[in-house]
């Protein structure tokens, strides 16, 4: 009888999960309570019909905590990321595979694509403790992957399978993103990567701040490539780079200070105050951090 129970219990475990959750108890440790003799599997067995028959389906579970915006990147030509910082894991997950089944239906549906970027779903801000969780949690409509230095989540739709990428996608125009030093990478690798999701190719040119001006010098050719149509670049301190590179670019430069530097640097307000200021025509600035905001404008600059 209580191998038919504890069968049971197996087999329903997400109605389960709800009632351990509700009961402040973890899955294991309901299990475990059976196991040893400490909750009775018929009562269990009770509150786990009783907590599966008061489960939300899929669609009222995700409207309880997420209204999706599916056709932002029809309106705005950029697609909507899940920022994760704050969010659970389950939450990132569940909303990112509604973003996929989405995609999923719109391939069935043989809408067209006009951009690569339509195809992007994203989560930013994502720790590796989140992603480890979110690993363990099952999605229906597609696989996700992470890059652990932008700390972002690509999603990847299993319709795109049927509908690959390839180079005649990309935009006609490049985007260099510069950081003034090496622990500027992880906001530069978040534009980045956010970039490389929409089928952008990016030129990285890293570690060239002005307190070794050869540095960005020595790099001019990249910088003036006529096939470059923006620059991103990622400075933190004294913020003093994104002057220079505008003083030596024909293209739009978009500042992103980050929060880097000693004492009065103020978590990167001293580098973006800088960067407000800039002498340099042609340079605008995004808040601090904010590489995927510094993307999706980019993006927008090389918009034909």
């Amino acid at each position: 009888m209580i191998a038919k129970q504890v069968r049971f219990l197996s087999r329903n475990v997400q109605g389960l999960r709800c009632f351990s959750s509700f009961q402040g108890r973890s899955l294991l440790e309901t299990l475990e309570l059976v196991k040893e003799g400490k909750l009775d599997p018929v009562e269990a067995e009770k509150m786990l019909k009783t907590a599966t028959k008061t489960s939300r389906t899929p669609e009222e579970t995700l409207a309880a905590f997420a209204n999706l915006d599916h056709t932002r990147t029809q309106r705005t030509g950029f697609p909507e990321a899940v920022f994760a910082e704050g969010k659970t894991p389950y939450q990132v997950s569940k909303i990112l595979d509604d973003f996929a089944r989405n995609l999923n239906e719109r391939i069935e549906n043989a809408e067209a694509f006009p951009n690569a970027s339509q195809r992007a779903i994203l989560a930013t801000r994502v720790s590796p403790d989140q992603f480890k969780e979110m690993q363990e949690i099952p999605l229906e409509h597609g696989t996700i992957e992470y890059d652990q230095m932008s700390r972002i989540i690509t999603m990847g739709a299993s319709g795109l399978k049927d509908l690959p990428i390839t180079n005649e996608d990309k935009l006609a125009k490049k985007i260099v993103v510069a950081t003034a030093g090496t622990t500027d990478l992880p906001v530069a690798e978040e534009a980045a990567v956010t970039l490389e999701a929409a089928n952008v190719e990016v030129d990285r040119v890293y570690d060239c701040g002005v307190a070794g001006l050869h540095r960005i010098i020595n790099n001019l050719p990249r910088l003036q490539d006529p096939q470059v149509g923006c620059i991103i670049v990622c400075a933190g301190m004294d913020g003093a780079l994104p002057s220079v590179v505008g003083g030596l670019a024909s293209v739009p430069v978009i500042a992103c200070p980050t929060s880097i530097g000693y004492g009065i640097s103020l978590s990167g307000i001293s580098a973006m105050l800088t960067m407000l200021n800039s002498c340099s025509p042609g340079v605008g600035v995004v808040n601090i951090d904010n590489g995927f905001g510094a993307a999706a404008l980019a993006y927008k600059c090389i918009l034909p």
